[in-house]
């Protein structure tokens, strides 16, 4: 499935979802499969879901279900047993293979209010011909210093408009961004700290985080949603 996080969710963290959405499949009368053992856990896998803040028009989870249903159904079922803003968009058949493999790359959209795009500009032209911009990040095992320029396929300031979505008319650089899929991950965050370090980039007020697509990449920098390969299959069943 792919499902989407907007507006004020996209503050939802990824538990908080997980959560979310086990209640969404128990109000739908989903017949979820279970795992065996002495605390069975409903058999549900999240890819790559997006940092807590981040809204994302593509993110992804299997479920396993115990008997065939009708995809569409499903997907509208969901849909209407969670929150707004939290939004199922797509669901197919799972035709083998891992939906984590089919993940290589992410598309994003940053907006940065009160940046000159002119500055951006030069901004990304710095990180772009360094070949190297360490930055720091405290994860799970502690800080960490990773190249954040390597993971970075492509980036560039989207020139075609000038203010940041639902917001007045104030000067707002737009980055188009896209990043393999490496450990540990690059996080829009992480570009914009590498940003901060080639070129002093210091965006006045916080960014607007999207992730646009996410998938397969191409040999030409596309990024292929992940369902594609699924997609004529006609109905859900059990695994």
């Amino acid at each position: 499935m792919r499902y989407a996080k907007r507006g004020p969710l996209r503050f939802t963290s990824h538990r908080d979802f997980a959560r979310a959405f086990e209640r969404a499949l128990r109000r739908a009368g989903v017949p979820v499969a279970f795992s065996q053992g002495f605390t069975p856990h409903p058999k549900i896998s999240y890819a790559s879901a997006a940092p807590t803040g981040v809204a994302s028009e593509a993110e992804y989870l299997e479920v396993g279900l115990r008997e065939v249903v009708d995809p569409a159904q499903l997907r509208a079922a969901l849909d209407v047993a969670l929150s707004p803003g939290l939004d199922v968009l797509d669901a197919v058949v799972a035709s083998g293979g891992s939906l984590a493999d089919r993940i290589e790359a992410s598309r994003w959209r940053i907006e940065l209010p009160e940046v000159d795009p002119a500055i951006a500009v030069k901004a990304v032209a710095a990180f772009t011909e360094a070949e190297e911009v360490l930055v720091e990040r405290m994860t799970k095992q502690g800080r960490r210093t990773f190249d954040s320029r390597g993971a970075v396929i492509a980036i560039d300031v989207d020139s075609s408009s000038a203010t940041p979505s639902g917001a007045a008319a104030v000067p707002c650089a737009i980055l188009e961004l896209v990043v393999r899929q490496v450990t540990p991950s690059v996080r829009p965050d992480d570009v914009l700290s590498g940003l901060r370090v080639v070129a002093g980039l210091e965006p006045p007020v916080a960014p607007k985080v999207i992730r646009l697509a996410q998938g397969t990449l191409t040999a030409q920098g596309a990024i292929v949603d992940p369902l594609d390969a699924d997609r004529d299959g006609a109905a859900i069943g059990g695994r």
